[in-house]
Formats: C-alpha cells, structure tokens, sequence
C-alpha cells in the first residue's frame, strides 16, 4: 500500500492520474467481483468432482498437490486484481478525501512556495468532494483570507497553487502594490532587497486576515492596478510573488466548485531529476 502511495507522489505532474487511479481501482474491482461470485465456486466444485479425484488417484502425493494447484488456480488477471484492489482503494480514499501530494510547478508563490517543493493538500478542510467529478458531498469549511489554495483556475484543466485574498461579496482594490480589502489596506513590513532568478525584489512581510506571510515585488515592473467586487460562489486568488503571478487579475475569480484542497505543508523539495532530494524546507505552509 505504501509503495503505491509513494508512486502517486511522483505522478502527480499528470493532471489524469485521479481519473486514471479510479479507473483501475473501479476495473480491478469488477474483475475480482466476477471471479469471486461467479468462477470460484466453480473452480472449486471442478477440482472436488469424482473425475478429477479418480484422474489424481493414479499420482504420487507430490505431483496430486501440484496438480491440484493448476486445477483451482484463479486466471493470472483475477490474481493481479485481486492483489491490487485493496492498495488502489485505499490510495483512492486517502488522495479524494484526506490528503494528496502536489508538486510546484512555478515561481508564482515565492517566496512562500518554490519550484520543486512537494506539498500536502488537505481533501477535506473545504468539504468532501468525489474525485474527478469534484463534486460536494458534504459541506464542512469555507475558504478564509490568507488561505494557501489549490484549485482549478476557469477553463483551465491545470491545477494552480495561490493564496485566497478576496470572498465573496469581498471588494479588492490594488494600488501601487497594495491591497485594500473592504477599505482596509493591508500593512506590508519591508524586510530587504534581494535577487530572485538573477532579479533585484523587495521582499515584503504582509499583515493579512489575522495572520502574517511573506511576498515579493519585483523592481522595475509594474503590472497595473485593478478594483473588483467578488461575485458570489468565486474567490479571488493571487500569487505570492506578486509581479511574476498569472492569478485572478487575468482569468478572473474561482468558481467554488473548482476548489482542490487547502495546502499545509511542504515535505520535501526536489527541483530536478539531477538533484537529490532534500528536506530543508520542509514544514508548515503560512
């Protein structure tokens, strides 16, 4: 079970593999249904008939057992479904409603979040949903401001990785590289100039919701003001690193039920095939 967990960490570049996992779960599952409530008994009844004991009556003990063997052994796919049903169920439940493994796949949430840093998705902290459909089954938290999101961005089937900055009914002004949430700006604490990928940026500590986190604004590039009032049912995203983020300025605010899950925590970061993997980074998401 714990082989085919850790196999899905390094699959999870592939935005099928949920569909794929299900399908093998739901066709391993059928195969062993078939062969246990309609062939085994037959199975079962052959090796057990008159026939087959007269037919074994003729061999010494050693070549009856290994006779016997050939003649109640399951087809070679009902023994791999059998084998592999429970693990993939299991894997099944554990990436659908508790927890999934996601890696970065770009810059956008820096300083908070690097390419390569592999994460942990809460499934259940938004609600409890079914996989690939993604579906709501069960109502049990709302996304609040601050929050570390993954989620599918509109008409997009790539999964993104953002902090949610607006709710709904929330109006987000940004000016001059502030937000202002509902009138209120929110305080940045300039911390110091450094060099991101080769660029100069101010990194800055921003007081936001209750909590504090750190963003990047790179020097020199200005990517423009907007105002918006969140529509209802939509949260407004945006990236940590705020010059470098294609968020919700461009493609506009999240659908809730194209909500992943709440990231919490980094466990490992391994930015290429080339390097080893190292845990330095690992820890909670702020």
């Amino acid at each position: 079970m714990w082989l085919a967990w850790g196999a899905s960490i390094f699959l999870v570049k592939d935005g099928d593999f949920a569909l794929v996992l299900v399908w093998l779960t739901l066709f391993s599952g059928l195969v062993y249904a078939i062969d246990h409530f309609f062939f085994a008994d037959k199975r079962n009844s052959y090796v057990e008939s008159p026939s087959v004991t007269a037919f074994l009556g003729r061999y010494v003990a050693e070549q009856k057992e290994l006779l016997l063997s050939n003649y109640g052994r399951e087809l070679i796919l009902a023994e791999y479904a059998k084998s592999f049903f429970p693990v993939l169920f299991v894997v099944v439940i554990l990436r659908s409603f508790i927890v999934e493994p996601f890696q970065i796949p770009s810059a956008s949430m820096v300083p908070t979040l690097k390419v390569g840093d592999y994460i942990l998705v809460n499934k259940y902290t938004y609600g409890l949903r079914l996989p690939v459909l993604g579906t709501k089954i069960l109502e049990v938290n709302e996304p609040q401001r601050g929050d570390v999101m993954v989620f599918f961005p509109p008409d997009d089937p790539r999964y993104f990785i953002k902090r949610v900055i607006g709710l709904p009914g929330d109006e987000i002004i940004y000016s001059n590289k502030t937000l202002t949430i509902n009138g209120e700006p929110m305080a940045q604490e300039f911390v110091a100039q450094i060099y991101e990928a080769g660029q100069p940026v101010k990194r800055y500590k921003e007081q936001f919701a209750g909590s504090t986190h750190t963003i990047h604004q790179s020097i020199g590039i200005d990517r423009g003001g907007f105002s918006i009032v969140v529509p209802q049912g939509h949260y407004f995203m945006m990236g940590d690193n705020r010059d470098n983020s294609s968020d919700s300025r461009f493609w506009g605010p999240v659908p809730e039920q194209n909500i992943v899950g709440k990231a919490f925590a980094k466990w490992m970061y391994w930015p290429s095939i080339t390097q080893l993997p190292s845990f330095s980074r690992a820890g909670m998401i702020e």
